[in-house]
C-alpha cells in the first residue's frame, strides 16, 4: 500500500480517471469520430466546396458561350475555327505548336 500512498488524490479520483479515459477514447481511439477524421472531414469538405465553385463558374462560361453561340452566326464560325480547326474552301490552314522551352 506504500505506492498508493506517493500517488496524489486527485489521480485516485474516479470521476477524473473514467473522464479522462472517455476523452482519450474519444479522441483518438473512436474509428469515425476521432480527431485525425475530424481534419480529413474537414479538409475534404473545404477541397469539394473549392471544386464546387469551380464548377459552377465553368457552368456559367459555358452558359454564356452557349447563348452567344445560339444568337450570333459569326460566333458559330470563329468557334468552329478555333476548336474545330475547320476552314472555308479557298483558304489554307497553317497550325503553330508551340515548342517547349529548353532550359
Amino acid at each position: 500500500m506504500k505506492i498508493l500512498a506517493h500517488i496524489p488524490n486527485w489521480l485516485k479520483n474516479k470521476y477524473l480517471l473514467a473522464g479522462a479515459v472517455f476523452l482519450v477514447w474519444i479522441l483518438f481511439l473512436d474509428d469515425k469520430n476521432d480527431l485525425f477524421s475530424q481534419f480529413d472531414r474537414l479538409s475534404r469538405s473545404k477541397e469539394l466546396t473549392k471544386n464546387e465553385n469551380h464548377l459552377s463558374n465553368q457552368i456559367t462560361e459555358t452558359q454564356k458561350e452557349l447563348d452567344l453561340l445560339k444568337n450570333n452566326v459569326q460566333s458559330i464560325e470563329k468557334y468552329a475555327r478555333e476548336k474545330y480547326m475547320m476552314k472555308k474552301d479557298n483558304e489554307d490552314l497553317f497550325i503553330l505548336n508551340p515548342t517547349p522551352e529548353s532550359k
